[in-house]
């Protein structure tokens, strides 16, 4: 009977194989070669995944940038429709000023001599020649037969509580023929009258006129209105006796 070893010829096998890489590996040409392909494969691997990273930091940044341009966009329109409510809310206002400064205008004369009128009716016996306003300067000019009338008229004006302020009077006495007298008997004078003729200058303020007439108007509103009062009934007859 005839007997082989098999484990014998494998183990054999298998070192011969063994020796033959361990051959190869210690071949320096091999080796290098080996090196070449690992460096290669690196180098590659590397270079790969820089690309890769690259073109998506590229694609991410141009996303970024077209909407930074979006918001630009957008931002620019914002701020032209800014201006443009800025400019007209400016041009409101200019309208709003002109209008007030008309209006100011056309009611100062007549405010200024209403003003004027309420204090002239508290000095009987005085007489206005002229009434001249220019700007927030206020000239009157009148006389009076009696200068407690005049100086009684200067206090009104300038205690008005601010509307009338840098009070300023010139007087100045004045003899005049009465035309009230009769007339005068021969080789004798007629008799003479002495009026004081006044120049009151003043600075006018509009704004306080406003707030005088706006009290006075609350206080009106708030003001009730008088109760009525009953009629007097009328007096019960009395029958006569026939």
């Amino acid at each position: 009977m005839i007997k082989i070893n098999l484990l014998h010829s494998v183990t054999e096998r298998q070192g011969s194989a063994a020796v033959a890489v361990e051959r190869k590996m210690s071949n320096p040409m091999s080796r290098l070669l080996l090196m070449i392909l690992a460096v290669a494969f690196l180098t590659t691997a590397v270079v790969g995944w820089d690309i890769v990273s690259t073109q998506m930091a590229k694609t991410e940044a141009e996303r970024q940038l077209e909407e930074q341009k979006q918001i630009a966009v957008q931002l620019e329109a914002v701020l032209k429709e800014q201006k443009e409510l800025e400019a007209k809310i400016q041009n409101i206002d200019l309208r709003i000023e002109a209008i007030k400064k008309l209006r100011a205008e056309q009611a100062g004369p007549s405010a200024v001599l209403e003003a004027v009128n309420e204090r002239i009716r508290m000095s009987p016996g005085l007489y206005l020649e002229s009434v001249e306003q220019k700007d927030e300067l206020v000239t009157i000019k009148g006389n009076s037969p009696d200068e407690s009338v005049v100086t009684q008229f200067g206090r009104s004006l300038e205690f008005s509580g601010g509307l009338f302020a840098n009070l300023n009077i010139e007087t100045q006495r004045k003899e005049v023929q009465s035309q009230q007298a009769s007339a005068p008997a021969p080789g004798t004078e007629a008799p003479k009258l002495e009026i004081v003729n006044f120049t009151i200058s003043a600075k006018y303020d509009a704004k306080k006129a406003g707030a005088s007439k706006d009290a006075n108007a609350m206080t009106a509103a708030n003001t009730p209105p008088p109760t009525a009062q009953p009629d007097n009934p009328a007096p019960p007859q009395v029958a006569k006796n026939q």
